[in-house]
């Protein structure tokens, strides 16, 4: 029986199932034959509270930190401007950030504005977390615990990629080991007033196709950016496990659609090469059954990866120098706020008439 990782409860329904898949964190050395190991993902939402969810927590999954996008790096920038604008960080104010693998840190920026961090374990006037709840299995705790370190009349910042830009974009890999909470706003507002937190404020963001910042403070006054925002994802249904599941039919058409291309291609003589070994390709080509027969390689920007293999699937993760070498007529590009920043550090893909595709808008014979 699947209990809820905030509240407890256990009436709830699956609905994103992937079948089983490999860690999708780790990415074994090319020379290691494997077998990988494997286990359920599937995604869970609760009945009582809202919260979308991992429903098996295999365990050992430690998420590498990635290179940063400079889309992350944008939004970032943007998400302290706007604090700083609303007087939540400035001169005299202390802060405390909780850290995300995908990297992506403010403390910089938030230093810039004239706020000062705190040592570890200090209670600090501001805590912000952006990316980073998503990743404690037991989120009742881990909100407590941000709710903890506040001063008396202290700021929660709390970013996230929200459950209705997931639903809405179709964006179903985003389910994978390790991201324990998939958040609509609604729900994490109410999560929040369990700890006496009151979101009294929220800014919307394109990053991944919509990421929240909210602010919460204990007493404080809900604004209309919060009511409307909280409105608008109840109207599309982000606690309805009925629309929630469509998230199953895309993950069903994206991987045929894909599957599909890659043997027309190889039919055809035309190869195709795959760029970024993100964490959230792993399961498309894994349930695809996508291997160096369809797909000879992957390049990543990321040294770390370079001479690493997909978990499961086994395909080379090679340097972006050897993909223009190899000047394959398509590249495949698993994470699509990369696509304007690929294109101008490698216009040699598109120069002799190479292109990028995105997984998503392959489309799927009838």
């Amino acid at each position: 029986m699947t209990a809820c990782r905030f509240c407890a409860g256990t009436d709830g329904e699956v609905v994103l199932d992937l079948g089983v898949q490999p860690d999708c964190a780790t990415f074994p050395p090319a020379a290691d034959p494997g077998p990988d190991a494997t286990s359920p993902l599937r995604m869970w939402l609760c009945d009582a509270c809202g919260l979308a969810q991992l429903a098996e927590d295999p365990g050992g999954v430690e998420e590498v930190v990635g290179l940063e996008p400079a889309a992350l790096v944008e939004q970032g920038r943007s998400a302290v401007a706007a604090l700083a604008a609303a007087g939540v960080v400035g001169p005299g104010v202390s802060f405390v950030e909780y850290g995300s693998p995908h990297g992506g840190s403010w403390v910089a920026d938030l230093s810039a504005t004239g706020a000062t961090p705190v040592a570890p374990d200090e209670p600090a006037d501001v805590v912000v977390d952006n990316l980073g709840l998503m990743h404690d299995a037991d989120q009742a705790t881990a909100v407590r615990e941000r709710a903890a370190r506040l001063r008396p009349g202290g700021t929660l910042v709390i970013g996230f990629h929200t459950l209705h830009a997931i639903v809405e974009g179709a964006q179903w890999n985003a389910l994978r080991h390790g991201h324990f909470a998939y958040y609509s706003t609604p729900a994490l507002v109410g999560m929040l007033e369990t700890v006496g937190l009151a979101a009294v404020r929220a800014w919307w963001f394109p990053l991944y196709g919509g990421t929240v910042l909210l602010v919460a403070r204990a007493g404080g006054e809900q604004q209309e950016s919060v009511r409307a925002m909280v409105a608008a994802e109840d109207a599309a249904g982000v606690r309805d496990a009925a629309t929630v599941s469509s998230l199953q039919r895309a993950a069903d058409r994206t991987t045929t659609g894909v599957r599909e291309f890659l043997e027309a291609e190889r039919a055809a003589g035309r190869p195709v090469w795959g760029y970024s070994a993100a964490s959230r390709a792993v399961a498309l080509l894994s349930r695809a059954g996508i291997g160096p027969d369809l797909l000879p390689a992957i390049a990543d920007g990321s040294v770390a990866k370079q001479g690493r293999r997909t978990p499961g699937t086994a395909i080379p993760i090679v340097a972006p120098d050897a993909l223009v070498a190899a000047a394959p007529r398509s590249v495949l590009l698993f994470v699509d706020d990369l696509l304007p920043e690929m294109r101008r550090a490698l216009p040699q893909v598109e120069a002799p008439g190479g292109r990028w595709l995105l997984p998503d808008t392959l489309p799927v014979r009838a």
